[in-house]
């Protein structure tokens, strides 16, 4: 045999698929299967043949001895011992093309809107490197909302991630709304982790309505497996990369990142990781930083990363809003004081902040907004007094003038779902209200 068949030779076995290995079910338990005679690696796939039932596909999350830990893409009704269990040799991936605009895709990428499954375009493996850090460029260019709190006093970028931190039943539902619908990102990718069936279809057609043409929306409910709700996020951005590729701007909702952590947690403990704060497993804390630094901008486009985070009771104390906010570029707190007094959108503006805004905006505008936080800062300080009747008028200039604008002010920050403001309306009012000149502000 000559060198150059040799050479042919091992260009074709590198190239070749890795074998595909079989092994059988061995242990059914809770959320997991136990196989044995498979050796693979974390992340591959393997599809398990349930007779009758058809097969189903699996992922390998870890390993007990000999045996690989799987967790199936869905129910596991019909699955028992001594079934057949193939390796696949690879990883999760999807076919990834604009055919996904418009349409509603669960937590695998599979279509819950009755069409076909989107088969074109380029395979992705949704797990990947995130971008290194040279290859990122600055966040320079303001991402209007349409929401005048927003864009007024914590001016957004195009490719800042950003976190919503709020308690149940506080507006963040329409809040997220609001941004889909008066966002001036070119595509907009939701993703709804441990939802309530209902609010599926009413965040399609309530909370999106019209701006569903430029939309993904990709939703894992609260019913479906813990594994579906860990992986959705991953679809979502992978999604979100296509289009950056693209070089548009894209807003990326996840809603919300909790219940992701929730999934986290499930799969963790079920493989056999060592519970840590709250029974969340190291993994976890490994992996949020994952997700959002494939978040970002680049030469090619953005993604622009929006993520709630469920509070419940003391902040402080809670680990998945205590790791976020070191991650995230700002946040964007909702007050339930606010919203039991018909306050909407319930931002508490004085308890908000863009790290950004000031590579975002320009020197007036950052004077207006500095101007508002002070007398919003004032009235919070002197409310009590003024209410029962102690504030003596005159005694403190500041209050006096929050007190004469906080009408003005109130209107300003509270804003209708359906009434989108512009950016350039929004700072144009900022500086009526605290009356600032451009050349004094400058």
């Amino acid at each position: 045999m000559s060198l150059l068949d040799l050479d042919r030779c091992a260009q074709t076995i590198r190239s070749a698929e890795r074998p595909l290995y079989r092994g059988q079910v061995d242990v059914v338990a809770g959320v997991l299967v136990e196989a044995t005679g498979i050796p693979a690696a974390i992340g591959d796939l393997c599809e398990i043949d349930r007779g009758l039932m058809g097969s189903i596909q699996a992922e390998v999350i870890g390993f007990r001895g000999d045996r690989t830990l799987l967790m199936p893409h869905g129910d596991l009704v019909g699955l028992a011992p001594g079934q057949t269990v193939q390796c696949l040799g690879r990883a999760f991936g999807l076919n990834v093309s604009d055919d996904f605009l418009g349409r509603v895709v669960d937590g695998f990428g599979r279509p819950l809107d009755g069409k076909a499954t989107p088969e074109n375009g380029e395979r992705r493996p949704i797990r990947r490197d995130a971008p290194l850090p040279m290859e990122r460029a600055s966040v320079n260019q303001p991402i209007a909302t349409g929401v005048r709190a927003i864009d007024g006093l914590m001016t957004l970028g195009a490719g800042q991630r950003v976190g919503i931190f709020a308690r149940a039943g506080v507006g963040k539902s329409t809040l997220l709304g609001q941004i889909t619908r008066g966002t001036e990102a070119d595509v907009v990718v939701a993703c709804l982790v441990g939802e309530r069936g209902r609010e599926v279809r009413d965040f399609v057609e309530d909370t999106v309505g019209d701006a569903m043409a430029r939309t993904v929306l990709v939703a894992a409910t609260s019913d479906r497996s813990p594994l579906e709700r860990l992986t959705a996020p991953w679809v979502a951005i992978t999604i979100a990369e296509h289009f950056q590729a693209q070089g548009k701007n894209v807003l990326l909702v996840v809603d919300s990142i909790t219940r992701f952590a929730h999934a986290a947690r499930e799969v963790g403990l079920a493989a056999g990781e060592p519970p840590t704060v709250r029974g969340y497993p190291p993994s976890f804390f490994a992996t949020v930083p994952q997700l959002l630094e494939r978040m970002g901008r680049l030469q090619s486009g953005s993604i622009t990363g929006l993520l709630t985070v469920l509070v419940d009771g003391d902040e402080e104390d809670d680990p998945v809003a205590d790791a976020l906010r070191g991650l995230l570029d700002g946040h964007i707190s909702l007050s339930p004081e606010l919203a039991r007094s018909g306050h909407y959108p319930a931002i508490d503006v004085l308890d908000s902040l863009s790290r950004l805004m000031p590579k975002l905006t320009d020197g007036p505008h950052q004077a207006r907004a500095r101007a508002i936080r002070e007398l919003l800062a004032a009235f919070r300080d002197g409310r009590d007094l003024v209410d029962v009747g102690a504030y003596q008028p005159g005694s403190n200039r500041l209050l006096d003038t929050a007190l004469e604008r906080m009408p003005m002010i109130e209107a300003f920050l509270r804003q209708d779902m359906d009434d989108p403001t512009a950016l350039e309306e929004t700072v144009e009012v900022l500086g009526l209200i605290v009356d600032i000149d451009e050349a004094a502000a400058a």
